[in-house]
């Protein structure tokens, strides 16, 4: 992987999870300057990955926020469009407000997300990389999943018509679908929170990983990281409007 010299990148979602293995990862191979957002202020003020940080603690799917953070995205070359949430529950019991909770987040965030990183580049001239975190939920249906799984099509299809919109600018758009992370947003989700407190974390993931997924096992946060800085790096320099489906066979 080639370092990331003299560069400087927007990560959203950065306090934990894939987010905060993506800073990690950034800051480790030469990256010069992070912006860094979460609505998680105080873990995100504990984050330190040993570069120039910028921190942006509030909602993604804030208009005003984003209004707001217009001069720390100045001379960003790269965005990581990561900022989500989980949840559950059948369409004919899911109430509408959980549906805007989960798409608000998932979908407004991440256009809202993309719209000030692209400008960003634009006024910059120079190009960049965009990589937003969607699902292997937006990719292969399952029951229980309706706003999580809407939420993450929307935003498989929101980055490739970035990408057609982007490439003018050089800038390039492409998505990961991963399916099961063993990431904190698991905990939000009934069904694992349940077995977790029964037989433990480490053990509920690797149970969900032999029912659901041909390799057997659910991706480590820094393996998406790594895969997301590929997609940002200049080893992708052709690729954009792409999904990477990162989900060890689980949508076969």
């Amino acid at each position: 992987m080639p370092p990331f010299r003299h560069r400087s990148y927007l990560v959203t979602g950065a306090a934990s999870g894939i987010g905060l293995a993506v800073a990690q990862h950034l800051a480790a191979n030469g990256a010069a300057r992070l912006v860094l957002a979460d609505r998680d202020a105080g873990a995100l003020a504990r984050v330190d990955v040993g570069c120039t940080l910028d921190l942006l603690p509030g909602d993604v799917a804030d208009e005003a926020f984003w209004d707001a953070a217009a001069p720390a995205l100045a001379g960003i070359d790269g965005a990581v469009v990561n900022a989500g949430v989980a949840g559950a529950g059948a369409i004919a019991d899911l109430p509408l407000a959980e549906w805007r909770r989960i798409l608000s987040v998932n979908l407004d965030g991440a256009f809202l997300t993309l719209r000030a990183a692209m400008r960003a580049m634009r006024d910059r001239g120079a190009g960049g990389a965009i990589v937003a975190t969607a699902s292997a939920a937006g990719i292969k249906a399952e029951a229980g999943v309706a706003a999580y799984g809407a939420s993450k099509a929307g935003l498989i299809q929101l980055a490739k018509v970035a990408a057609r919109e982007g490439a003018v600018d050089r800038i390039r758009v492409n998505a990961i679908a991963p399916a099961g992370v063993e990431t904190p947003v698991w905990d939000a989700v009934p069904m694992f929170a349940d077995r977790a407190a029964v037989i433990g974390r480490d053990a509920a993931f690797a149970e969900l990983a032999a029912l659901a997924t041909p390799l057997g096992r659910y991706a480590k946060a820094e393996e998406i990281a790594e895969q997301i800085a590929f997609l940002l790096s200049d080893a992708a320099a052709l690729v954009t409007g792409a999904v990477l489906v990162s989900d060890g066979g689980y949508t076969l």
